[in-house]
């Protein structure tokens, strides 16, 4: 199996640290990892260090580190506007788009959104995504962590400012262009914009098209909102040569 992957606010400078912390207890205590495994530290922004265990204590683990990596970030970055959903549907969508590595996701507050993020629940719902993007990077042993826009959720006006920065594109089950052969940019920011369970409204899908995106499809079928994202990204890594 691969060495498991921790996030931490800064590598260490040195070549031996102390692992503590919610992390720190996850690898002694959940995880169980004993003297001489190998794990890796990663700060989410493109630096990790992987390192051998020394000593495993209460709650957390020494580490002796034996290697370094920096990688680059993407370019192009992908992005997606994700049409908020009811129930876990949203965070499926976040903790799968996040596997297939999406740069960053928009939180959407869409016209046929059924849940709404209004005052409190509005940033707790955020935060649940935050959680579950960093516990899917890790899983995934991303060295950059996608960040969560929105504050804490974008309007369509918002969305639009961003399509109209962009090479961008809408799903919509009646577009007659397809993703696959869609022109790409060699840089800059790609965004995916995904409607909600209910669809994207024909006002949403004008007023992006104004901005600057382009309607495309994926196939004949109509994906949920959960996995349209996901099959979305997939089709751009292969087609950009991430994968």
């Amino acid at each position: 199996m691969s060495a498991p992957l921790f996030l931490v606010e800064a590598l260490p400078a040195g070549v031996t640290c102390t692992l503590d912390g919610p992390e720190g207890h996850h690898a002694a205590t959940v995880q169980r990892l004993r003297a001489g495994e190998t794990l890796i530290l990663a700060d989410g922004r493109g630096g990790s260090a992987t390192g051998r265990v020394t000593e495993v204590r209460k709650g957390s683990v020494a580490v002796e580190i034996v290697g370094r990596e920096h990688v680059p970030a993407a370019d192009p970055r992908l992005v997606v506007a994700q049409g908020i959903a009811k129930g876990d549907r949203g965070e499926l969508a976040v903790q799968a788009m996040t596997e297939i590595g999406v740069d960053e996701i928009l939180p959407w507050a869409a016209a046929r959104s059924v849940a709404q993020w209004r005052g409190d629940r509005g940033g707790k719902s955020r935060e649940k995504w935050v959680a579950t993007a960093r516990e899917a990077a890790k899983q995934a042993r991303r060295a950059w962590l996608p960040v969560v826009g929105g504050d804490p959720d974008c309007s369509t006006k918002q969305i639009a400012a961003r399509v109209g920065e962009a090479t961008a594109f809408v799903l919509h089950e009646e577009a007659t262009e397809s993703l696959t052969s869609a022109a790409l940019p060699a840089a800059g920011d790609i965004v995916l914009v995904i409607g909600p369970e209910g669809g994207i409204s024909e006002a949403e899908v004008e007023t992006f098209v104004a901005a600057g995106a382009t309607a495309v499809r994926l196939g004949r079928e109509v994906l949920r909102t959960s996995t349209a994202g996901v099959a979305a990204l997939s089709v751009l890594s292969a087609r950009l040569g991430r994968w």
